[in-house]
């Protein structure tokens, strides 16, 4: 028993540095995503004349600002209401895009997509976004107002331009736009799913994003990014932590006494609530940002829809003696373990979608790295036992019972 309660007070340290490593991961995180990118204002005197055709090359009057990660928007606004607009960005594969929305919604906005494709030649369109799938995203439509300047795209060193002109009845002020990309070339003009993307309120008549209209929160803004850290920080603990605990609990010290399972209930309980957390902050993420991440979505829909069913089996738990126990066991283990094992592959999943910096993949690996060294050295143990077992009830050979044998 006093080794029980040992192990406990062991498991409680841990949880506490945990904890400590994943506050420290959320600061590292937000100091990481907290720049403000000023130095690429320097990209603003690039010589344009150099690759652009006229008007692009030309801009009066030109405003150039940084948007996000490496995004520059030069346009320059005359007084018909003609906007002539030029964005670059690091180019290496795929295809790049700036939308323009009402609502700052992705759904039923136009954008302007640039690529290179497999041949080497630019390709510059508009998008209309019907829907969220690339089926759904119409190559040539759109409402944006081009005027008769052809758009024009260009990659010159490692950054691509795209450039086009619009016409508007009236001056443009304040706008939603929408920034993404993809690392996929688009197959016939059929534009593969985002990798990443933004929406950011520009004021075009002041030249800079305007950081107090109201409306959908950025992918970068201080509340998504709140979210994106509370939901991985959960996931973390929940998936990462407490239902891998509890099911190391459960089989390596069940063959002892029987307080393995007032450990093992309340400690996968926790880590249930915290991957429903999980699951309704992702959810509210997803309303917010309307990004599309299919495989990482559907494990944890799947996660949430077997830990529900791992809950609802344990209150219809048949006695010890009777015959359906054995296969309730079976299916408690295997289920358990397939949840642990996509817990884990879906949690490393999200921090590559999120890009979430080494803080998080040092910690998770650390994290993951310790439960499966306690887990091997664990089992090499409980492997190992039934024979030191059977050694102590078979006492060897000794001549003390040929002693014994020989007087009777």
């Amino acid at each position: 028993m006093e080794g029980r309660w040992r192990a406990a007070a062991g498991l409680s340290k841990w949880a506490f540095l945990l904890a400590s490593l994943m506050s420290y991961i959320a600061s590292d995180v937000a100091a990481e995503e907290g720049g403000d990118g000023d130095g690429r204002k320097g990209l603003c005197s690039t010589d344009l004349t150099t690759f652009l055709p006229f008007p692009y090359s030309n801009l009066p009057n030109m405003v150039c600002q940084p948007l996000w990660n490496s995004y520059l928007l030069r346009y320059s606004q005359s007084k018909d209401n003609e906007i002539t607009i030029v964005l670059s960005t690091i180019y290496t594969s795929g295809w790049v895009g700036i939308g323009f929305s009402r609502d700052g919604k992705m759904l039923n906005s136009s954008c302007i997509v640039g690529w290179v494709n497999q041949e080497g030649q630019g390709r510059i369109k508009q998008y209309h976004i019907k829907g969220f799938t690339p089926g759904e995203i119409k190559a040539d439509r759109g409402e944006l107002p081009l005027t008769n300047v052809p758009p024009y795209v260009a990659v010159q060193g490692a950054t691509i331009y795209l450039s086009f002109q619009l016409k508007f009845n009236t001056t443009l002020k304040t706008q939603p736009l929408l920034l993404a990309f993809s690392t996929k070339t688009p197959h016939h003009h059929r534009l593969t799913v985002h990798e990443d993307k933004t929406t950011i309120y520009f004021d075009f008549s002041q030249g800079k994003a305007d950081d107090s209209s109201s409306g959908v929160d950025s992918y970068s803004s201080p509340g998504i990014l709140k979210d994106r850290r509370s939901h991985g920080t959960l996931a973390v603990l929940g998936w990462g932590f407490f239902l891998p605990t509890g099911a190391i609990l459960a089989r390596y010290l069940s063959r002892k006494d029987k307080v393995w399972y007032y450990f093992h209930v309340p400690i996968q309980f926790i880590g249930f609530l915290l991957g429903v957390a999980a699951v309704i902050v992702g959810v509210s993420l997803y309303n917010k940002m309307h990004v599309f991440f299919p495989a990482h979505r559907g494990i944890g829909i799947f996660l949430l829809l077997i830990t529900v069913l791992q809950v609802v089996a344990f209150f219809t738990r048949p006695s010890s003696d009777s015959k359906y126990r054995r296969y309730w066991n079976w299916y408690h283990n295997w289920v358990g373990r397939i949840c642990l094992f996509l817990g884990a592959v879906n949690i490393l999943l999200g921090i590559h979608i999120a890009d979430a910096g080494q803080a998080w993949k040092i910690g998770y690996g650390f994290l993951l790295g310790f439960l499966l060294v306690t887990v091997v050295v664990l089992e090499a143990l409980l492997r190992l036992r039934p024979s030191a077992e059977a050694d102590n009830k078979h006492p060897p050979f000794s001549i003390n019972s040929i002693d014994r044998e020989i007087s009777l």
